[in-house]
């Protein structure tokens, strides 16, 4: 089985997120088509060891689908990923599996993927929910900053989402993990306003954008997500909202950095981005 190593939401290799992605055969699955056992899978999550892994496997014709997925990080399954789907769908379409747009059935539902002619690829992607509350006790603390509000993403992504003073106190953090694993959601997503000139902007991310983001997640065994598609579902209505813009530019500052274009479209928002295929090997374990 070849197994792919794909940087998503990457400006250039060795940005943006890098994720395993392993295409299954309709008989490399028990009862065909289908997935091998979950902890198969999550067995080879831990050995790729990034923060996520997709697995896809063809579906029949004629359904709402056309491929299955699913995702595990080195220690879980979780319920929407993606950077992992944009490098899924990378990888469908450069090996000519697909062309144009991708149906994959999750555990969110049906997403799809649209491969441009720039190589570019928007997904289709539920909009999350936000629910302003109270700044949860020991946040401010944990996270090393001020806090200016906090918002529940529970109804989609589970997420806490807490916005900050400016662009430079988002990148200048440096928090607490075990603290922030102690929150009961699946992780913490810190948030603030652009602030930096043009010229600084394009010489990071080859480009320009309008917020960033850091985005932590030890309860899902990844400290800090070098660029989260799933968490700018939320990003999307809280700064479309703040800016009065519906289609935007997110930069997640995190070592690796990464950008990500939404389009916020009610209850959907379009998540845009290149993936950059850099390793492409064989896993000898079958399931």
């Amino acid at each position: 089985m070849r197994i792919r190593i794909v940087d998503a939401f990457a400006h250039r290799p060795f940005t943006g997120n890098p994720a395993g992605v392993l295409v299954l055969d309709a008989e490399d699955g028990p009862g065909a088509p289908g997935f091998p056992e979950a902890s198969w899978l999550q067995q080879v999550a831990a050995e790729v060891n990034l923060s996520e892994t997709a697995f896809v496997h063809p579906l029949p014709p004629g359904g709402e689908a056309d491929w299955a997925l699913r995702w595990f990080t080195p220690t879980t399954e979780v319920d929407m990923c993606g950077h992992a789907t944009l490098a899924a769908a990378h990888v469908l379409h450069s090996t000519g599996a697909v062309s144009g747009t991708v149906r994959f059935a999750a555990r969110c539902g049906i997403l799809s993927a649209t491969v441009h002619e720039d190589g570019t690829i928007t997904l289709d992607f539920p909009t999350s929910s936000l629910t302003p509350v109270a700044v949860p006790d020991g946040v401010a603390k944990a996270l090393g900053a001020p806090v200016l509000a906090a918002y529940d993403t529970a109804a989609h992504i589970g997420d806490l989402v807490v916005e900050l003073t400016d662009e430079d106190t988002v990148r200048g953090l440096t928090p607490d993990i075990p603290a922030l694993a102690a929150f009961a959601e699946r992780g913490i997503i810190a948030t603030a306003a652009a602030g930096r000139s043009s010229a600084q902007r394009g010489q990071e991310a080859e480009g320009d954008y309008d917020f960033v983001s850091r985005c932590f997640f030890p309860r899902m065994g990844i400290d800090e997500d070098p660029v989260t598609g799933s968490a700018h579902t939320a990003l999307a209505p809280l700064w479309s909202a703040r800016l009065g813009r519906t289609d935007l530019t997110g930069l997640q500052a995190s070592a690796r950095s990464g950008l990500v274009r939404t389009s916020l479209r009610g209850e959907r928002t379009l998540l845009t981005g290149r993936s950059y295929t850099v390793i492409d090997g064989e896993l000898l374990i079958a399931p």
